[in-house]
């Protein structure tokens, strides 16, 4: 396996002269994400933030400015196009773009193609074919089996294969779009039969979202040495989960109407090149946990697969919108709670034959750490709705209430290199229609 490298464009101390840019909080010139907007009053198109501006590819392709084997790709109102480029032909898109935004005598020439981010509106990046959603973050895993089987709380498979569930695709949006709470049937404990009616169990789940690159021909696996040229990039992912529905309706087929009413994604691709400075070994595994199966296994992977990502979790009420306060953070953690690789998710994905696509989307499941202050989701802060969260303003949280707006946050950070973020992903409840 050959991952990403770290090149010119990663250099600390390169610097742009898109104002605001250095050292931008998410978007300086070591980053260069991809996503699709649309400027005041014009129709999508592709482009690439840097520090509050947005940079529009199709008229940088157009005035030349581009390598001529993308410059067809950045003509398309979604990315799945660029996604499907070749590894070096993204790389060379990059090195590009770090240069026209950073060399002055490119200024004159660049400058009339930016347009300020808070002025242009940002769309899904990709037509999305397929969404799988895994359940990789073991802690995530464990803290949930707990609540239903505190003596055995992770099933016999789990150590052995990624596992995951084919998700709704047509529902997912982009940050800033408001979730209605879903309607369904729930049945308490103590009830002879369900009822319908809205969800009072309404959570949020913080994953991470793998961006499929380079697809493979249906009945063709994907080798584990190969997976991360088939990765296009990576975003912030929303699962919100309707716990109460998901309590009566998950046996025996798993996840349905409890998962697929929203999903909620950042709205920026941190391609693999730009992560190529926070790389990690895997965490080794626990004695006694078996080794993964050798289509599982490569040696690059387990030495580079993990991610320096911190995750963050921030609740805003109405109540504390209207007093003025601060989003409360309710946790803090890192991506490097994934049992499974990126790239072994996306190599046991194809493994039976499965065809994936350019700008398929797949959910690493929710990331939560060890300790309490890194849990991913209410169901685990509140001890499945048992212990309350207090916020700010006084107000008490089991399960999210409508007004509630949940924010998530993501940093990459690496000693000696420039912090790079995602982006917030946000959404705000608004009542059963």
């Amino acid at each position: 396996m050959s991952f990403p490298k770290i090149d010119e464009t990663h250099d600390a101390a390169l610097k742009s002269w898109v104002p605001g840019a250095d050292g931008h909080t998410d978007f300086p010139i070591q980053n260069l994400p991809y996503g699709i907007f649309s400027p005041s009053g014009g129709a999508p198109r592709a482009g690439v933030a840097i520090g509050n501006h947005i940079l529009d590819l199709h008229q940088a392709g157009a005035a030349g400015l581009l390598p001529c084997d993308v410059v067809p790709a950045t003509r398309q109102p979604t990315l799945n196009a660029l996604f499907s480029l070749p590894a070096a032909s993204r790389l060379a898109l990059r090195r590009t773009l770090s240069r026209l935004l950073s060399e002055e005598r490119m200024r004159a020439l660049v400058e009339p193609m930016l347009f300020p981010a808070d002025m242009c509106l940002l769309h899904l990046p990709a037509a999305i074919g397929d969404y799988t959603d895994f359940y990789v973050g073991i802690h995530h895993a464990t803290n949930i089996g707990k609540l239903f089987r505190p003596d055995n709380p992770l099933l016999p498979n789990y150590k052995y294969v990624p596992i995951g569930y084919h998700g709704r695709a047509s529902s997912i949006r982009p940050s800033g779009m408001p979730v209605v709470r879903p309607r369904g049937q729930r049945k308490l404990p103590d009830a002879d039969v369900p009822v319908v009616g809205p969800s009072t169990r309404l959570d949020y789940e913080l994953e991470l979202g793998i961006w499929i690159g380079t697809g493979n021909m249906l009945g063709a696996p994907i080798d584990i040495a190969d997976a991360t040229d088939h990765i296009a990039g990576f975003c912030l992912l929303n699962d919100w989960s309707a716990r109460d529905f998901q309590a009566w309706e998950y046996v025996p087929l798993g996840p349905f109407l409890a998962k697929n009413f929203h999903s909620t994604i950042s709205p920026w691709v941190i391609t693999s090149e730009a992560l190529a400075p926070y790389r990690l070994p895997q965490p080794g595994r626990p004695d006694g946990d078996p080794q993964p199966l050798p289509y599982l296994l490569d040696t690059a992977d387990q030495a580079g697969g993990a991610f320096a990502v911190t995750l963050k979790v921030f609740l805003s009420s109405a109540k504390m919108r209207e007093a003025g306060l601060a989003p409360h953070q309710l946790s803090h953690g890192q991506a490097t709670s994934m049992y499974w690789t990126a790239q072994q998710i996306v190599t046991h994905h194809a493994s039976n034959g499965c065809n994936l696509n350019p700008g398929d989307l797949l959910g690493t499941g929710t990331l939560s750490s060890p300790d309490p202050e890194g849990f991913g989701s209410l169901m685990e802060l509140t001890q499945g709705g048992r212990n309350a969260i207090t916020l700010p303003s006084g107000e008490e949280r089991l399960f999210l209430e409508d007004g509630d707006e949940v924010i998530l946050r993501a940093s990459a950070v690496a000693e000696g290199h420039v912090a790079i973020g995602f982006g917030d992903c946000v959404a705000r409840i608004v009542p059963a229609r």
